[in-house]
């Protein structure tokens, strides 16, 4: 192993970590930095060991999960993944990326001053659309969903964010694969990250009872910041 995919198996372990422990954060974190490693490892091989992670968040708490909520914001996220692969084929794609950054620290900071973002029906299929664009373009979708469902429990947050991006990150994948951007080295560069991934999400089962109330709400909110961060700065330097 390179030492490049192995300094990209260690940020995977770090993102899945987060991810375990507050409902989202594997291709927040490890998007951005995959990206600067090798850009081949971005969107496709990281959102196939997304698929995976999802599907043991959605094992580990499944009686949480808002099926309901899942389902509208599949309703949107459809569309919206056609939207990212639009963009990506039409918009320059630093722009496109500041903007979505700048979005998501907007929506942080509303959070932060007053306005209170919930799960409603018509909140989850613009959330959806939001989260396939952004998610299908950068691998960077789960701030919308997440920030809506901030003030929800633990269990509901992880278990209901996991159904999600089980179906979003397949979504996507189907998505690429059909406008022929899966290549058969993003098969062979997801096998060699999955191990990494798999040890941060084992890690993760006991850190979870940490994360409770105000605490998993500052966290969502403070790792959706950080992915923003460095997805402007990324496209800005």
């Amino acid at each position: 192993m390179g030492v490049g995919l192995l300094v990209a198996g260690l940020v995977v372990l770090v993102g899945a970590l987060v991810q375990g422990s507050v409902g989202y954060g594997l291709n927040l974190l490890a998007g951005p930095l995959l990206a600067l490693i090798d850009p081949m490892l971005v969107p496709v091989p990281v959102l196939m060991i997304a698929c995976v992670q999802a599907a043991l968040a959605v094992a580990r708490e499944h009686k949480h999960t808002d099926w309901r909520g899942v389902g509208w914001a599949m309703v949107g996220r459809l569309p919206g993944n056609v939207l990212g692969v639009l963009a990506v084929a039409a918009l320059p794609l630093a722009q496109f990326n500041i903007a979505i950054g700048v979005s998501v620290l907007i929506c942080v900071g509303l959070s932060l001053l007053s306005l209170k973002l919930t799960p409603t029906r018509p909140g989850l299929v613009v959330a959806g659309a939001a989260s396939g664009a952004f998610g299908t373009a950068s691998s960077i979708g789960g701030p919308p969903i997440a920030l809506l469902y901030q003030h929800s429990t633990g269990p509901v947050v992880r278990a209901t964010l996991g159904a999600y991006f089980l179906l979003a990150s397949i979504s996507s994948v189907l998505t690429l694969w059909i406008a022929g951007q899966v290549r058969v080295e993003h098969l062979g560069a997801a096998a060699v990250l999955l191990p990494f991934m798999l040890a941060g999400f084992a890690v993760s089962s006991p850190l979870r009872k940490f994360l409770r109330g105000p605490r998993l709400r500052y966290a969502v909110l403070a790792v959706a910041a950080v992915s923003a961060t460095f997805l402007v700065l990324r496209n800005i330097l």
